[in-house]
């Protein structure tokens, strides 16, 4: 069984992640959600809330493409993360070049841990590559519209949690 772990904060699930999350189901038949638990990113949402969306945000994906997908928490190394689950492709998603060096090292740390485990990186279609969750916070709080940005689900967990009204 392929087994692929796409990991990020999703503080929120962005259109974005939805569409890495879309490309990468197609190739793995098993895809772990890796929601790192990162206090010091001082996330929006907590994790139980940020599991829940993404659970919500992919439940059609999973009957659609004919593939689990599953979300599961981690505060350990990425590395570790994938053992844990069984993982042999770590997916990530990248937006620019600046993404592309952070990456870069990132797979050379964890191929130095682990050279069984491959990196993949996906790019995200090109309506969407702009699309960071911690901008998406941002307009939000100052009163912009994110639905280009988010689903309306999102969208709506948003304004409730900045105390807004639609």
């Amino acid at each position: 069984m392929r087994i692929g772990l796409y990991p990020g904060t999703f503080d929120p699930l962005t259109l974005g992640h939805r569409d890495i999350i879309t490309r990468a189901a197609q190739l793995v038949d098993r895809l772990v959600i890796g929601v790192a638990i990162n206090g010091d990113k001082g996330p929006m949402f907590s994790l139980e809330e940020r599991v829940a969306m993404i659970e919500a945000e992919v439940a059609d994906l999973r009957s659609s493409l004919g593939v689990e997908i599953i979300a599961h928490p981690f505060e350990n190394l990425l590395i570790d993360c994938a053992r844990d689950v069984g993982a042999h492709i770590i997916i990530r998603g990248l937006r620019a070049v600046t993404d592309f060096e952070y990456e870069f090292q990132m797979v050379g740390m964890n191929r130095a841990m682990d050279d069984s485990i491959e990196t993949v990186f996906l790019m995200a279609e090109a309506r969407h590559q702009a699309i960071a969750s911690k901008l998406v916070k941002e307009i939000a709080r100052l009163g912009g519209d994110v639905s280009k940005f988010v689903s309306p689900e999102i969208r709506k967990a948003l304004i409730a949690r900045l105390g807004q009204r639609p």
